[in-house]
């Protein structure tokens, strides 16, 4: 049996007729360009918290507490560099130590929250949540890291994870981080060990979540035909 040659007029028609139903691909943007669209979803909902929020108050008591803007700032680039790993993940050849990115900012995160909490106990009248409150804190960031997680998820799912699990993680770890930032603009005390917990045990959790369910969305790609 011989090869059609290119130059075969039936092999060309054949071409044409497999050619004529496919739809066509928009090729993904670059991780970073799509890793500023959630960012800016993030930057929208930030913009609606801070018309509710009394801005001189949080402006005061970050000023007087460099604990709590450290925090403030690590929880930020948190969810900014997680963010960027996740949809870096999300790309085939992309290798899994990008999900390493987010680990000095959380350790700067947890290290001034940290902080915040030998400061109640050695500082006199520090205002501390207690459990209502800190329930209140749980409700918030598992509430809020929902809608951004789901969101997230939408995004990453046109590419092709290699490792869905490790990349919803991240994703995760984007979302609750982003939460954890926006709380501070309803959070007028200071940290505490049981404070500190619930935040820790609410991240922990959406990251979880993120990953048993995530996974299976992420990782649907892979077993669909192309």
């Amino acid at each position: 049996m011989t090869t059609p040659s290119h130059s075969d007029p039936g092999f060309e028609r054949l071409i044409r007729d497999l050619a004529t139903d496919l739809p066509p691909v928009r090729p993904l943007r670059p991780p970073f360009v799509r890793a500023l669209v959630w960012l800016a979803a993030v930057a929208a909902a930030a913009l609606v918290f801070a018309s509710f929020s009394d801005l001189p108050v949080l402006e005061r008591r970050l000023g007087a507490a460099p604990d709590m803007w450290l925090a403030a700032i690590g929880s930020a680039a948190t969810a900014i560099l997680a963010a960027l790993a996740a949809f870096r993940l999300s790309v085939p050849d992309a290798p899994r130590r990008w999900a390493a990115l987010p680990l000095p900012s959380a350790l700067v995160w947890i290290g001034a929250s940290g902080f915040g909490c030998l400061r109640t106990w050695l500082v006199p009248g520090t205002q501390v949540a207690d459990l209502d409150h800190a329930r209140d804190c749980l409700v918030f960031i598992v509430g809020l890291s929902v809608p951004l997680s789901a969101l997230l998820v939408v995004m990453l799912r046109r590419a092709c994870p290699l490792a869905p699990g490790l990349t919803a993680a991240v994703a995760g770890l984007a979302a609750a981080a982003a939460a954890a930032t926006l709380l501070l603009f309803f959070h007028p005390f200071d940290a505490a060990a049981t404070d500190l917990t619930v935040h820790a045990g609410a991240v922990a959790l959406v990251i979880a979540a993120n990953r048993a369910f995530g996974r299976r969305l992420l990782g649907g790609n892979l077993s669909r035909p192309t």
